[in-house]
């Protein structure tokens, strides 16, 4: 193993134990090539610098994500800033085309209005399927699909909140999309 990895594998053991210093280091020892790449996918300084914020953050909050038999720390940082920086841009996209429809600055040729009221109904049904095939579920199901989708938890964070096995939220989880998978396909029908 390269000195590289063997600091950075400490430095993740470090992170996890919750040492701010190790945090610092991994920040000093890496955030101008994150911030290179994050730049090179936004194209924006700010909204690059953004991403740079919440990809450390996230490795912060949850140190458990980054598994050290899957590849290097740097190789699955820059993964991460690449995701992230794909989905700003793509956030940012859609807040555009918002704002332009907000304002009445797009081609209103050929658009139909029907389609968006027909969407937003269907939209409405869509939520109101999803929370009561949400409510058929036994309780421990249930929470861990809320703290994962509504809390936006990972189910290693679930398993800590819990205190149970990463194995049996990862089984609830499993179990309660078949469950939700089932009523929503009965409902379609």
């Amino acid at each position: 193993m390269r000195d590289d990895e063997t600091l950075d594998l400490n430095l993740h053991r470090r992170i996890r134990a919750r040492d701010s210093g190790a945090f610092e280091q991994l920040y000093a020892r890496y955030s101008s090539a994150i911030y290179g790449l994050a730049l090179r996918v936004t194209g924006h300084e700010p909204l690059a610098q953004e991403v740079v914020n919440d990809a450390f953050l996230a490795i912060w909050r949850a140190p458990e994500a980054y598994d050290p038999a899957r590849g290097s720390l740097r190789t699955f940082l820059m993964s991460l800033t690449h995701h992230r920086a794909v989905d700003a841009v793509r956030k940012e996209e859609r807040l555009r085309k918002r704002t332009q429809r907000a304002l009445n600055l797009d081609e209103t040729t050929g658009e139909d209005v029907a389609e968006g009221v027909v969407e937003d109904a269907w939209l409405a049904d869509r939520r109101r399927l999803v929370t009561k095939a949400l409510e058929t579920l036994p309780h421990d199901q249930k929470q861990v699909l809320e703290m994962a989708y509504f809390g936006g938890k990972t189910q290693a964070r679930i398993a800590e909140e819990l205190s149970i096995p990463l194995g049996t939220v990862k089984t609830r989880t499993l179990a309660a999309m078949r469950k939700m998978r089932a009523a929503l396909s009965e409902e379609d029908e």
